[in-house]
């Protein structure tokens, strides 16, 4: 099997994308191939690729691709999160089919419609730029039909308190793109962005911990990689945020991160609504200053027939994905393998 590496700036790592059509399709067999695929990369100076994407036509007519995303976890080759996806992953899948001919040549102005398997999201990709080395993106998180803001709320409130160090912490649970448990200075223990941007081990074990609250409160495995966890503080006009990911600090703010703060602000009560306030943020978009980047996010809402509102999409622009390179993957080469005599007979 041939697989491919792409790099989407901001992400903490490469993705490895892999064709969906020649893995197995439960999970007990594909797994124990991916394992050994994490094997070899580790001894070829591949370890640190944590992200897999499982790529190939959509079975929908009017869309494109199915994308399934794997998110490989630190302690083992056979240690794997199934539970959510990957926006940085979807745009490198994308960059990797073009590459590798499954999708047509990508040209600026060309949209990519992409069905994430994982949770039912459906993200539209609109390709800005294409030079020899990258392709520059803007993504759409679709909600169709819309869907009601209460529904994202994973504890059915606006905010939760969690027992986290022996004391009560406020967060939000929040999913959208991914589930996202959102905490705010108070709960972070931090007084300002220097401090929040400065590589603190203690900061980040505190936030690990308030992760592991957020996912026993919800009843998933605190070992696993969900919810995310990140805070939020009020800038001027903007919002400052840092995330954990893993195994460590986030470079930037995942994408589908920025996809759940943006909708989070739209929710009246949250952590994120509250800080964005208290920022004097303009309706419509919002900047996000993070420690590697500033980006922007809007939310598109729309309003029920009874009245609630909903969420229609959010926007995030100005994403480049570079591709690295395609390789054999030794490991996964049975899945692909073709009788040279298959390769030559000529239909009748």
């Amino acid at each position: 099997m041939i697989g491919h590496l792409a790099y989407a700036s901001g992400s903490p790592c490469p993705t490895l994308v892999l064709d969906s059509r020649y893995l197995p399709a439960e999970d007990e067999p594909l797994l124990a191939a991916l394992a050994d695929a994490r094997r070899w990369l580790g001894k070829a100076g591949g370890g640190h690729v944590l992200k897999i994407a499982l790529v190939g036509p959509s079975t929908h007519p009017l869309l494109d691709l199915d994308y399934r995303f794997i998110q490989a976890l630190p302690g083992g080759p056979d240690r794997f999160d199934l539970r959510g996806s990957c926006g940085h992953s979807v745009l490198a899948s994308i960059t990797a089919a073009a590459e590798a001919g499954r999708l047509p040549k990508l040209t600026a102005g060309d949209r990519i419609r992409v069905n994430v398997l994982n949770n039912g999201d459906y993200l539209v990709c609109e390709v800005d730029n294409v030079d020899r080395t990258s392709v520059g993106f803007t993504v759409h998180f679709m909600q169709t039909p819309p869907r009601p803001i209460s529904d994202l709320l994973l504890a059915g409130t606006p905010r939760t308190t969690l027992r986290v160090d022996g004391r009560d912490v406020e967060v939000s649970l929040v999913s959208a793109g991914n589930p996202y448990v959102f905490v705010d200075a108070a709960g972070a223990r931090v007084r300002h962005v220097d401090e929040l941007f400065a590589a603190d081990n203690v900061l980040f074990e505190r936030l690990v911990r308030i992760r592991h609250a957020a996912a026993e409160y919800l009843g998933w495995s605190p070992a696993g990689a969900f919810p995310k966890v990140a805070v939020t503080l009020p800038l001027d006009g903007m919002l400052a945020a840092r995330a954990v990911s893993v195994p460590t600090w986030h470079p930037t703010l995942a994408l589908t991160g920025v996809a759940c703060l943006g909708a989070a602000i739209e929710i009246p009560g949250t952590i994120p609504w509250r800080t964005a306030r208290e920022a004097s943020c303009s309706p419509g978009m919002v900047e996000v200053r993070t420690p590697g980047s500033v980006l922007s996010v809007t939310a598109a809402t729309t309003t029920s027939a009874t009245g609630e509102p909903c969420l229609s999409w959010t926007t995030i622009g100005d994403k480049q994905v570079t591709f690295l390179g395609s390789f054999f993957l030794e490991p996964l080469a049975h899945f692909q393998f073709k009788e040279i005599a298959e390769c030559l007979s000529l239909p009748v």
